[in-house]
């Protein structure tokens, strides 16, 4: 097991190698992060609410032991969805508290140096 999933890593960052490599900035980096963590982010909302579902239909086609299964399945779902909804609702308030949208950097401009040939060498 141990060496299926290293070898499972091994693959995922030799496939994520280059990409990582065509970034050019750190801040693109950040970027496809950022589009790969989103992508990640639906797919586990999107497996809650599947599972919820699953615990739905194991409630309502089983009787006895088997019905309080389902309950128990439909309970773990709606937790999943509340912790990720919740998660997701404060880096955005977060977000707009602080000022921080997705296109500005958050990094500090530092000093501006001008290059240009007008001034005080001409």
């Amino acid at each position: 097991m141990r060496k299926i999933l290293g070898s499972s890593v091994l693959g995922a960052a030799t496939a994520a190698f280059p990409a990582l490599a065509s970034a050019a900035t750190l801040l693109d980096t950040l970027a496809l992060f950022n589009t790969f963590l989103n992508a990640i982010e639906g797919l586990f909302i999107t497996l809650a609410i599947v599972v919820f579902f699953w615990g739905l239909i194991k409630y309502l086609m089983n009787a006895g032991e088997e019905k309080s299964e389902g309950l128990q399945i439909m309970f773990y779902g709606v937790i999943a969805i509340f912790v990720m909804v919740s998660i997701w609702g404060i880096i955005r308030l977060l977000q707009s508290t602080f000022k921080v949208t997705s296109t500005d950097p958050v990094i500090p401009k530092g000093i501006q140096i001008n290059t240009g040939t007008s001034g005080y060498y001409q």
